[in-house]
C-alpha cells in the first residue's frame, strides 16, 4: 500500500498533483457496488448524485467555491457543476499520468487523505468520483483552469465503464474556475435508472441550510430542446431556457433549517437556541434545537455535511448533555418538586426538533454509505460545547426555558400514565394466560418467518377471509370502524382504544420502551382494506400506528398493503380480475360493448353472455363482457378474495419502506396533524394526482 507524503514547504491551500495519495485499484466496485454505494435500487442511483456533489461541496467548505450546479439531463445522464480550484490535470509522480485521470479511475485516490487539499471534508474514503465513474457507462469531465500553475484552458477527459478512453486534451478556452462533471448510471448494474427531481431537490436544499453562503441550483433538463450544450457552457441556468429549477441560498444555517422543519408545528418557546464552535483546529461543533407542541422527536444528524441515518457518536453526546442540563436546570430553579424522578432521555426529546453537525478532520463512518458517524471524539465534543452552551442560554433566556421544563415535565406524567396503562395490558394478558383478541382468527404455525396477519375492515370482510384463507399461515383481524388517530395521542391514550390494544397483543412485540421486535409473530403484517375513501382513511391511520410506535416492523419490511382487484371481467366462460382501470382496459379493449354490474351482494353472479349476445367486432366473433366493481372486500365470496389477495402464488402485496424519513415526518404530520391550513395547502396541491371513485 503505497503512499505520497505531502511536503512540508508547500504553501497553505495549495492543491496539486503532490496532494494526491494513491491506496488501491478500482476492479471491484462493478463486482460488489453494493460495498460502496449501499444498494443497487433507487438508493444507490442516487447515491452516485451525492458522492459527486460531495466533492462540490467540499470545495465550498474549503472556501474555494460559492455556486453548485445540479442538472438531470436527457438520456439519463447527470450533470454536477462547481466554481471551486477544479481537480488538478498536472502528472502524479506516483502514477505517471494527469492527477485528472488518477482520481477518476483509481479506487482511494483523492485529497482528503492528509494533504493539504482539504482540511474537512465528507468524502474522507476518496472513493465517490472512482466509484461513480466505474458504474456509468459513460463519463466525462470538464476542468475549468483560467488561472494557477497549469495553463488556463478547458481540460477535458472521458471514460468508459470507469476506464479513460484517451489522455487528458486541452479543448477550449474559459474564464472560469471549477470542474463540470457528466455522468450515465449503468443500465446494467442498476435495477431501474429513473432519477427523481423532488428527491434531488430536498436533499440539496438540506445541504444549502449546512453550508452558510453555498449557492445550489437544481436543474431539471430532461426535457430539454438541442439548444443544451453541455461542453461548452458552464452553467446551464445562464442559457435562459424555460426548465424546472430550484436555487437555495442561506446565510441562517442550522437556524434557517430549524425553522423549515417547525414551519407546520406550533413552538412552545420563541427563540431558538444555536451554538457554533470550534473545538481544535478546523473541527466544530454545532447545534440549534427549538420545541414544539408535539410528542415525536426530529433530530437531524450530521458529520462532516453527511446526513447520519442511524446517528452516531456525536447524538449520543447531544442526548447525555440535554438529559443532564434540563435536570440539573429544573432542581437548581425549583422548577421541579423535591422528591420527584428525574428526566429521562425519552422525557427530553418528545417534541423536539434539533440539527447536530460535527465537521472532523479525522472522521470515521461505519460503511461507505455514512449512514453512523464512529468517531468516538465527537462525543465528546457535542457533549461539552452543547452542555456549556446550552446551560448558559437557559439562564439567559428564562421564558423560554420555563416552558421547555414544563414541557418535559408532561411528558414525564405521560410517560408514567402510559407505563401504567401498558403494564395493565401486559398484566391483564398475564391473568388470562396471554390470551389473545377474541376477534382475532389466529394460524395454526407457529413458526412467525411463515406466518401472515391480515388486518381487515369491519366483520363481514373478516368473516370471508376467515372462510378463504390458509388456516395454517394466515391469521385474521378485523377492526371495527376506524382506530384512533395517534399522531397526537400519547401513548396512554393509544392503550386505552380497545382496537389498538387487540393488535398490540396480537403483534406481540409490546409497545414503548418495553417493545422487542424478537417477539413478532408474524412476519408478514398485512393491511387489507376496501379501495374507497373510507378504506384509504383506516389504511392511513394503521400506518400512521406503525410509523409512530412500531417504525421498526416498517424498517425491518415486515409491513404490507393487500391490493384487491377493483373488477371481475366475466368474457364467455373466462374470468379476469382487474387490479386497475389500465388493467381492465387491457382485458376488455376499446371497441367492446361493456355490461358493468355494481353493488353486487355476496355470491350473487354475474348471468353468463349467451350465445346471442355474440357480436361481431372488426371482423372477429367476441363475447360481451360482464364487469362487477367490487366496492370491499366484503363483496367478494371466499373463494375470489383467496385467489386474488390471499393465495401467496397469485396476490399483489406492496411492501411499506421508507425511503425518506424526513419527508415521511413531515407527510404524516400534515395530513394527521392539527394544522388546517398546511392540510388544506396539501389537498390542493396534490388533488389533481388523487384517485377518486364518483
Amino acid at each position: 500500500m503505497a503512499k505520497t507524503e505531502a511536503k512540508s514547504e508547500k504553501k497553505a491551500g495549495s492543491y496539486g498533483a503532490a496532494d494526491i495519495t494513491v491506496l488501491e485499484g478500482l476492479e471491484p466496485v462493478r463486482k460488489r457496488p453494493g460495498m460502496y454505494i449501499g444498494t443497487t435500487g433507487p438508493d444507490g442511483l442516487h447515491h452516485l448524485i451525492w458522492e459527486i456533489f460531495d466533492n462540490a461541496r467540499d470545495e465550498a467548505m474549503a472556501g474555494h467555491a460559492n455556486d453548485v450546479e445540479v442538472a438531470l439531463l436527457p438520456d439519463n445522464y447527470i450533470r454536477v457543476v462547481d466554481n471551486g480550484r477544479g481537480i488538478p490535470v498536472d502528472t502524479h509522480k506516483q502514477t505517471k499520468v494527469s492527477a485528472l485521470e488518477t482520481i477518476m479511475t483509481t479506487l482511494h485516490a483523492g485529497g482528503k487523505f492528509g494533504g493539504e487539499g482539504y482540511k474537512v471534508s465528507g468524502g474522507l474514503h476518496g472513493v465517490g468520483a472512482s466509484v461513480v465513474n466505474a458504474l456509468s457507462t459513460h463519463m466525462k469531465v470538464l476542468v475549468h483552469k483560467s488561472n494557477g500553475d497549469v495553463k488556463s484552458g478547458v481540460y477535458m477527459q472521458e471514460y468508459e465503464i470507469g476506464k479513460a478512453k484517451a489522455k487528458v486534451k486541452v479543448v477550449g478556452d474559459t474564464k472560469h474556475n471549477g470542474t463540470v462533471v457528466l455522468f450515465q448510471a449503468d443500465e446494467t448494474i442498476f435495477k431501474e435508472i429513473k432519477f427523481d427531481f423532488k428527491r434531488v431537490v430536498n436533499h440539496l436544499r438540506q445541504q444549502a441550510y449546512l453550508v452558510k453562503g453555498l449557492r445550489i441550483t437544481v436543474i431539471d433538463a430532461r426535457n430539454a430542446d438541442s439548444k443544451l450544450n453541455t461542453d461548452k457552457e458552464f452553467y446551464l441556468r445562464e442559457l435562459g431556457l424555460d426548465m424546472p429549477s430550484m436555487s437555495f441560498y442561506f446565510e441562517g444555517g442550522l437556524k434557517s433549517l430549524i425553522t423549515f422543519y417547525n414551519h407546520t408545528q406550533k413552538p412552545i418557546h420563541k427563540n431558538i437556541f444555536y451554538v457554533e464552535k470550534e473545538t481544535a483546529e478546523y473541527e466544530t461543533v454545532e447545534v440549534a434545537l427549538q420545541y414544539v407542541d408535539d410528542i415525536s422527536a426530529r433530530i437531524l444528524p450530521f458529520a462532516n455535511n453527511i446526513y447520519n441515518l442511524e446517528g452516531g457518536t456525536h447524538i449520543t453526546g447531544f442526548k447525555t448533555a440535554l438529559t443532564r442540563t434540563l435536570n440539573s436546570y429544573a432542581k437548581k430553579n425549583k422548577l421541579v418538586k423535591d422528591g420527584e424522578d428525574a428526566f429521562t432521555g425519552d422525557d427530553v426529546l418528545e417534541g423536539l426538533t434539533a440539527v447536530v453537525s460535527v465537521k472532523l478532520r479525522e472522521i470515521q463512518f461505519e460503511g461507505q454509505t455514512k449512514g453512523k458517524l464512529g468517531s468516538t471524539e465527537a462525543r465528546g465534543m457535542v457533549e461539552s460545547v452543547f452542555a456549556d452552551s446550552f446551560s448558559m442560554w437557559l439562564e439567559e433566556h428564562p421564558d423560554d426555558a420555563k416552558a421547555i421544563i414544563q414541557k418535559v415535565t408532561l411528558a414525564l406524567k405521560a410517560r408514567k400514565a402510559a407505563k401504567a396503562a401498558k403494564d395493565s395490558v401486559l398484566r391483564k394478558g398475564a391473568l388470562e394466560g396471554m390470551t389473545l383478541p377474541g376477534k382475532l382468527a389466529d394460524c395454526q404455525t407457529k413458526s412467525a418467518e411463515e406466518s401472515e396477519l391480515f388486518i381487515v375492515e369491519g366483520d363481514s370482510a373478516g368473516g370471508t377471509a376467515k372462510t378463504g384463507r390458509d388456516r395454517r399461515t394466515q391469521a385474521i383481524l378485523p377492526l371495527r370502524g376506524k382506530i384512533l388517530n395517534i399522531e397526537r395521542a400519547r401513548l396512554d391514550r393509544a392503550l386505552a382504544s380497545e382496537q389498538i390494544k387487540n393488535l398490540v397483543v396480537a403483534l406481540g412485540t409490546a409497545i414503548g420502551d418495553t417493545f422487542d421486535i424478537a417477539n413478532l409473530r408474524y412476519h408478514k403484517v398485512i393491511i387489507a382494506t376496501d379501495a374507497d375513501v373510507d378504506g384509504a382513511h383506516i389504511r392511513t391511520l394503521l400506518l400512521t400506528l406503525f410509523y409512530r410506535y412500531f417504525r421498526p416492523l416498517i424498517d425491518g419490511g415486515f409491513i404490507y398493503i393487500a391490493q384487491p382487484p377493483l373488477y371481475k371481467i366475466k368474457m364467455g366462460k373466462e374470468i379476469h380480475y382487474a387490479y386497475t382501470d389500465a388493467d381492465k382496459a387491457k382485458i376488455v379493449g376499446d371497441d367492446v360493448d361493456i355490461e358493468e354490474v355494481e353493488n353486487m351482494s355476496e355470491g350473487e353472479e354475474v348471468e353468463e353472455t349467451s350465445e346471442e349476445e355474440v357480436e361481431e367486432t372488426k371482423g372477429k366473433r367476441v363475447s360481451k363482457p360482464s364487469i362487477q366493481r367490487y366496492k370491499g372486500l366484503g363483496e367478494m365470496n371466499a373463494e375470489e378474495l383467496w385467489e386474488t389477495t390471499m393465495d401467496p402464488a397469485r396476490r399483489v402485496l406492496k411492501q411499506v419502506t421508507i425511503h425518506d424519513a424526513q419527508g415521511a415526518d413531515k407527510i404524516f404530520d400534515i395530513l394527521m396533524g392539527t394544522d388546517v391550513p398546511s392540510r388544506k395547502s396539501f389537498i390542493q396541491s396534490n388533488a389533481k394526482m388523487a384517485n377518486l371513485d364518483l
